[in-house]
């Protein structure tokens, strides 16, 4: 028996069959709403093109409360909410959460390599947002004081754990991920990602004996996730 269930479709439609509080964490990366600040590809005389546009998912609209209700729905009264943001959503997120949730925070992630500001116009995008929400009685298994700052430090995804094929713009590095689930869930609990891209979120699930749900829109990305889920370490699945 598996202990993940992977589904290709919408997830505005999917997010509707999952049983009331049954999700330990949701932990997700949903799209930011920045296509409209995209300048598009830099060219270069001395290079290929730089990349500077969005992906085609990033041009829909989210707008957080619109997942406020089947959010509160399917997660446990000891559940937790973490969403990768930017800070052009992360007022409409405390606006529909806050009132909600006993607990709206939020987590800073520094990119110690972000991609340079080749016309050296402006501040180095190094950081990203990620919204955290509970009620009282929530999972929670704190450690060090030292430990416990809202603050996060890693490189952005590279090396072996990048996906080459499809490439994904925003693929998130286990680094960040599993504190995350480390945190909020215990050994057995399952966790959803709602926006599951290439299957990081599910790969550190199961690396540290969680079970995991993913929904996928896009069957380039819902392949390499399938691939990658499939093949994490047969020792530390439950």
């Amino acid at each position: 028996m598996h202990n993940f269930d992977l589904i290709l479709g919408d997830s505005t439609e999917h997010i509707k069959k999952i049983p009331d509080h049954s999700i330990d964490l949701i932990l997700t990366d949903p799209p930011y709403n920045l296509g409209r600040y995209s300048t598009g590809n830099i060219k270069m005389s001395w290079r290929k093109d730089f990349n500077n546009d969005v992906a085609e998912w990033d041009t829909f609209i989210f707008n957080p409360v619109d997942w406020l209700d089947e959010f509160v729905r399917i997660l446990k009264p000891t559940g937790n909410l973490f969403a990768f943001t930017s800070y052009n959503l992360l007022g409409q997120w405390h606006q529909a959460f806050d009132p909600v949730f006993d607990t709206f925070q939020f987590v800073v992630w520094h990119k110690t390599n972000p991609p340079p500001k080749l016309r050296r116009a402006g501040f180095l995008n190094s950081c990203e947002l990620i919204i955290c929400a509970w009620n009282k009685g929530h999972t929670w298994n704190f450690t060090k004081q030292k430990e416990m700052h809202n603050f996060i430090e890693t490189p952005i995804c590279m090396g072996k754990e990048r996906v080459k094929n499809p490439v994904h713009p925003t693929q998130k590095p286990l680094k960040v991920l599993s504190p995350f689930i480390k945190l909020a869930t215990n050994p057995g609990d399952l966790v959803l990602d709602p926006f599951m891209g290439v299957g990081s979120t599910g790969v550190a699930a199961l690396q540290l004996n969680r079970r995991f749900m993913g929904i996928e829109i896009d069957t380039s990305y819902f392949e390499a996730a399938k691939e990658r889920i499939e093949t994490a370490p047969v020792s530390l699945k439950i």
